[in-house]
């Protein structure tokens, strides 16, 4: 009787653990950050939904509006339980996403001035008729804008809007919105709080993690367009040949999404790898030395996008070993870039203990002073705080005080001083109060996201950049709500008058 009694509760305990684990194979992981499309629950909507999505056709074939339909159609599948990718016939309900252009099937359906207004990146989503039947119209002027409307409109399924009349137009007021991997060649991060770095540079380029491609799509589906992959406290292997083979293979899996790759700069290059005598920004080896790793570069990667730059700060090689000016520096390395497109972001975080003057005010000291010698293709590069991503510190006053000399903002995304991997931080506020906070720099109203947007002084180009909370965790994040803050910043960056909400 007892042997029964206990191969009853052995069984019990056994079946308790088989639905333990499988409930665990099926619970939420967190890999998908916000792109889960999970089937919609409430069935009035699901079956309004689907009678107003039944097929998808594709006006273009590039890879990137490869992306966009395989996006659409993953998206549909998840969210509505129905699978269209193979219906591409004209009938009420059908999505048509492409490019608008002469002789196309969009022509028909769009103006000109409903899409003159898109520039590079935006995108237009509207209800229109095309031969009597309703149609779902997705479109921009390059294949990128319309990768971007295809994640809004996931975004209007995920979040249950009305569908019925869609008229929505969306453009990026920042030109470059990036991230910035604090990144180490060995795998570690600095201020990373959320595993190794997800760059495997030993593995790279002949082994592409998957997770390259799902860090573009979570990055593209935020407007993200940018991504420096090497840490600011710069290691000049990075600039190595068979280093540049391994970046060349990232940019390679970026492309589609609309990122293009940037490289942290390590002042001292042209010495540890040139093997030259000096750094000296104006001396001709040393010029003609970044010119040729510039060229390098570029036959590898064409859309590479410039160097970031830490110099003359916190034990960084610069300019001022040689009693040159951070202007001076800079100039050089955006000569070297400047043939093929590229920027170069130059820091502002200098400080050092031997100066007598309040930290506080050292960037404004060595900066402000320099103000209109920057080459056009030079961004300065600056927290939102003049301490150190302080939890409450007053906006830059770099911001409101170089008039010519385009400045970018650096949030710091990863939670420094804001609880590290452990504490729950909505940093969406904190964004937002910065770039909304007023200069009057040109009197009331010269916030400091109109000089990022470049707005308030006429200038194009405009960026922003946060350092990225990311790692090899299978949340990407570690603490599960860090997402947020990445998805904050992204839609920010696109737009800063977004609601944080």
């Amino acid at each position: 009787m007892v042997s029964v009694t206990l191969k009853r509760r052995f069984k019990a305990f056994l079946l308790l653990i088989i639905l333990f684990h499988s409930h665990s194979l099926l619970a939420e992981d967190g890999y998908r950050l916000w792109l889960r499309y999970k089937l919609i629950q409430d069935e009035e909507l699901l079956k309004k939904y689907r009678q107003g999505i039944r097929s998808v056709i594709t006006e273009g074939v590039s890879v990137t509006m490869q992306c966009a339909r395989k996006e659409l159609d993953l998206g549909i599948q998840g969210l509505l339980g129905i699978d269209i990718s193979g219906e591409d016939t004209l009938v009420d309900g059908t999505i048509i996403i492409g490019t608008y252009g002469p002789n196309t099937m969009l022509s028909e359906i769009l103006s000109p001035d409903e899409t003159a207004p898109l520039g590079d990146e935006g995108f237009t989503i509207l209800s229109k008729k095309l031969n009597d039947k309703k149609v779902i119209v997705i479109s921009a002027l390059h294949d990128i804008g319309v990768l971007y409307g295809t994640f809004h409109f996931l975004k209007l399924l995920q979040t249950q809007e009305d569908i019925s009349n869609l008229n929505i137009e969306s453009v990026p007021r920042i030109k470059i919105r990036m991230l910035n991997h604090w990144d180490n060649l060995d795998r570690t991060v600095e201020r990373g709080y959320s595993g190794f770095s997800i760059w495997n540079w030993h593995q790279l380029p002949e082994y592409i993690d998957p997770r390259y491609i799902d860090y573009a799509r979570a990055n593209a589906s935020i407007g993200i367009n940018g991504a420096s992959v090497t840490n600011v406290n710069a290691n000049a292997l990075a600039l190595r040949t068979d280093y540049l083979y391994k970046v060349k293979a990232l940019a390679d899996v970026f492309r589609p999404y609309g990122i293009r790759v940037y490289l942290t700069a390590r002042f001292s290059a042209p010495i540890e790898l040139g093997k030259l005598g000096t750094s000296d920004p104006l001396d001709d080896e040393v010029q003609a030395w970044w010119r040729n790793k510039a060229n390098e570069i570029y036959d590898l990667i064409p859309d590479f996008g410039g160097f970031l730059v830490k110099a003359n700060s916190e034990g960084q090689p610069g300019p001022q070993n040689y009693d040159r000016t951070h202007a001076e520096g800079a100039n050089m390395l955006a000569q070297a870039v400047a043939p093929h497109g590229g920027i170069v972001m130059w820091r502002a975080f200098v400080y050092s203990n031997e100066e007598p003057d309040d930290r506080h005010k050292q960037a404004n000291n060595e900066f402000v002073p320099l103000d209109g010698k920057f080459d056009e293709n030079i961004l300065i590069q600056v927290k939102n705080g003049a301490i150190d991503f302080q939890p409450r510190e007053p906006f830059h006053p770099l911001f409101g005080a170089m008039r010519k000399t385009q400045m970018m903002m650096e949030f710091q995304i990863t939670q420094e001083y804001l609880g590290q991997g452990t504490h729950l931080v909505y940093l969406g506020p904190l964004f937002k109060e910065v770039l909304e906070a007023d200069t009057y720099q040109e009197g009331p109203g010269s916030s400091v996201g109109k000089i990022v947007d470049g707005s308030l002084n006429n200038q194009n180009t405009t960026a922003i950049a946060g350092v990225a909370n990311i790692g090899t965790d299978r949340n990407w994040t570690s603490h599960p709500f860090a997402q947020a803050n990445w998805y904050a910043y992204g839609r920010l960056a696109w737009d800063y008058e977004t609601s944080v909400a």
